[in-house]
């Protein structure tokens, strides 16, 4: 089971590998790291809210804080006393209130500022991941179709490897078809073959006529040259009619028709 996990895991990896593109996969990093940076900005604006209702609360505090003061007064300038002591009372127990309100709005303060240099360092290094992001896929992609270039120019591409392959069996059946067609006619014409349709059949006696015909040309060829050299160039034509014995009967009937008074 062990091995069989290994197996499955390793043409799993492989296929994934033969599948992932490194460009879908830097724009997907470069995604999540936008949603992060989303994220850290709504809680800014979610800590800036709760500090702004925090300062809020302490304005009205405050604000009633000084009329339980200003109460006080009056109670005190109108000669009552006991009106004075509960103003002041009240304004007592609000300033405990205000007093944690001021803790809490710099608290908020602070985690505001904490969130925002956060924010801002984070929008840089999302800003850098993407100018990187982009060249290394400009990079990559300019490797890709060089790579394919090269490998159309050599050969070993799928496309031009199957093109490749098919002039190849074209090359092996024209050739096969020349050599056939060249066997056959030396077959035809030594007459091993009969020549089916008849027009080229010939019969034993003329096949030895042509090859004796051949043979006494290569004679009087070789019977010139040399003649050509042993110097006797104007003997050389005569030694070449010699092979022929009905020319000579013709110049001498030829002779007596020459006028010498001319």
């Amino acid at each position: 089971m062990k091995r069989m996990g290994l197996i499955f895991r390793s043409k799993a990896n492989k296929a994934l590998d033969r599948a992932e593109d490194p460009r879908e996969t830097l724009d997907y990093s470069y995604q999540k790291q936008l949603e992060l940076l989303q994220k850290v900005r709504r809680g800014v604006a979610d800590v800036a809210t709760s500090r702004k209702r925090l300062e809020l609360q302490l304005t009205q505090l405050q604000q009633q804080s000084a009329k339980y003061e200003d109460q006080g007064r009056k109670a005190l300038s109108l000669g009552r006393e006991d009106l004075a002591r509960e103003a002041l009372t009240r304004k007592a127990n609000m300033q405990s209130q205000i007093t944690d309100l001021e803790t809490q709005y710099q608290q908020l303060q602070a985690e505001e500022e904490k969130l925002t240099l956060a924010s801002q360092r984070l929008q840089a290094k999302v800003d850098a991941f993407r100018t990187k992001k982009e060249t290394i896929k400009a990079t990559y992609t300019a490797a890709q179709a060089q790579t394919r270039i090269a490998e159309s120019f050599s050969g070993i591409s799928e496309e031009m490897g199957d093109v490749g392959l098919a002039i190849q069996r074209a090359e092996d059946k024209t050739a096969q078809m020349q050599a056939r067609a060249g066997a056959i006619d030396e077959l035809l014409a030594s007459g091993a073959l009969d020549d089916a349709s008849g027009l080229g059949r010939k019969d034993d006696i003329e096949a030895e006529l042509e090859r004796v015909a051949g043979g006494s040309d290569v004679e009087l060829e070789l019977a010139r040259m040399k003649a050509e050299l042993s110097g006797g160039s104007s003997s050389g034509p005569a030694a070449i009619e010699q092979g022929k014995p009905e020319a000579q009967p013709q110049q001498q009937q030829d002779a007596p028709r020459i006028n010498y008074n001319k």
